[in-house]
């Protein structure tokens, strides 16, 4: 392909936007959860969608305004940190602003970023302070919205301080933002809860290193990304496996339909069917995915069977404190679960085992061992260590309950979720709800080349990976 036609973004303008109110909001502190982030580049996320029957201009005015509204709305995306003489680190809401970017790309069509098997390289270009460290936040926007127009869509997307937001408060901006461009109003469906109030907040002081701190992962280390799809059936099937039953399929001469039998089993404990007990203690759907995933790509890792893995699982803490946070807290309200298994066990145990050491962690991770982790950090301040260390780690991160596809600007929900170049390394998945809805999973993979060949060469995988 000659240089020309390269598929290549290209920024129009920059400007900042300022909140269309004025801030009266007191400093947040940041927490527990929050500080250890201060490592980690900034979220970069965003939506594909077609072409609005819109003016550039128009867009370009419709985007803006609505995200001067909103960042009334969320006054710390328009502050910056500050840290005091005793070493804690704010968000001070100072209007000082958030940026926005125009940028065109015209020789990329929105087919040229969901036909290739692997994301291609075009889809970095769609944001923005790639390589920026959320530390960096002191003296650079907390967050960055970047419209790019394709030849025949645009992508909308957000570059945001992960020591600001967690996925869950990210999300809510972002559907927020689509909200207040798409009716224009002010009081919103999903108000953030801005209180500094629970036991996330703490005296401990985060020492930070002269020059701040750095990402703890190589950032140039080759790497493939592939996005893998399950369907509603292919999980449900998994499920099936996973928790020793016959797959059934749907209703026919009489059969149970699936999603009425899911209702069902929501409202009660036990229901007998196919002459077993399906119970809420069962292997969830989401755990069997990981576990199946996590079998599958130690095995293209080649590891021996003594080698130790890990398999590390972002867990959302609001609801699991006692008393719970608000479900829309703003901030980070996360810990990371690790499980430890040898590769050989990882291997030639079934899935089941395997599905149960997470299930078994993500269970026991209740008050007091939010608590316990709380109390951990704090007698040892430090930014989370996030990358593949010794090769044998896998980070799963985002979720498949996220509403990213709840974001309608006033031209309809999006084609596809789609990520940038922050914090991806080897071993690291992000699980995203897939458009469909209704239980569908997308998963972003992103791996060493040579063990994503190994992973899609692997039909005991593959076989529950739509359009395989």
């Amino acid at each position: 392909m000659p240089s020309s036609s390269l598929p290549t973004t290209t920024v129009i303008s920059k400007c900042p936007v300022f909140p269309d109110q004025k801030s009266t909001m007191s400093d947040l502190k940041l927490s527990v959860s929050d500080l250890p982030m201060l490592s980690c580049h900034y979220i970069q996320k965003g939506c594909l969608f077609p072409r609005p029957n819109l003016h550039t201009d128009s867009l370009l005015s419709l985007l803006k305004n609505g995200l001067s509204r909103t960042l009334s709305l969320f006054p710390p995306f328009a502050g910056r940190f500050k840290t005091d003489t005793q070493g804690y680190i704010y968000i001070t809401c100072n209007d000082a602003g958030a940026d926005f970017v125009y940028a065109t790309a015209a020789n990329i069509h929105i087919r040229d970023i969901l036909s290739p098997l692997h994301v291609p390289e075009s889809v970095k270009g769609f944001f923005s302070l790639d390589s920026t460290v959320s530390y960096q936040g002191h003296f650079k926007p907390l967050l960055l919205v970047q419209l790019t127009i394709l030849a025949d869509g645009i992508f909308i997307g957000c570059s945001v301080n992960h020591a600001v937001v967690d996925g869950t408060s990210f999300w809510n901006f972002f559907n927020t933002f689509a909200e207040v461009c798409r009716i224009g109003a002010r009081r919103i469906t999903r108000s953030p809860d801005f209180r500094r109030e629970s036991v996330l907040i703490s005296s401990a002081v985060l020492n930070i290193p002269e020059g701040g701190p750095k990402v703890t992962f190589n950032a140039d280390a080759p790497i493939k990304e592939r996005i893998f799809s399950f369907s509603r059936e292919s999980i449900q099937k998994l499920k099936a496996e996973t928790n020793g039953r016959k797959w059934i399929d749907f209703v026919v001469g009489g059969e149970i339909d699936v999603a009425e039998l899911m209702g069902k089993i929501s409202n009660d404990s036990n229901i007998k069917l196919w002459n077993e007990t399906i119970s809420k203690s069962d292997i969830s759907s989401f755990q069997s995915l990981c576990a199946l995933l996590w079998k599958a790509i130690t095995k293209a890792r080649k590891f021996p069977s003594e080698k130790m893995t890990t398999f590390r699982m972002a867990v959302n803490c609001r609801q699991r404190l006692e008393p719970k946070l608000e479900a829309y807290y703003f901030g980070n309200a996360i810990q990371s679960i690790p499980t430890y298994v040898s590769a050989g066990d990882v291997v030639n145990r079934d899935l089941r085992w395997c599905a149960e050491q997470l299930n078994k962690n993500v269970l026991a991770h209740g008050d007091l061992t939010v608590r316990r982790c709380i109390e951990d950090w704090e007698r040892d301040p430090r930014c989370f260590p996030l990358g593949n260390f010794d090769g044998g780690m896998i980070t799963m991160g985002s979720s498949p309950r996220f509403p990213m596809f709840d974001n309608d600007f006033g031209w309809g929900k999006p084609l596809a979720i789609r990520s940038g170049r922050a914090n991806k390394f080897d071993g690291k998945i992000s699980a995203f709800p897939g458009r469909e809805g209704s239980g569908t999973v997308d998963l972003e993979v992103v791996l060493a080349p040579e063990t994503m060949a190994g992973l899609e060469s692997d039909p005991e995988f593959m076989q529950y990976v739509t359009g395989y």
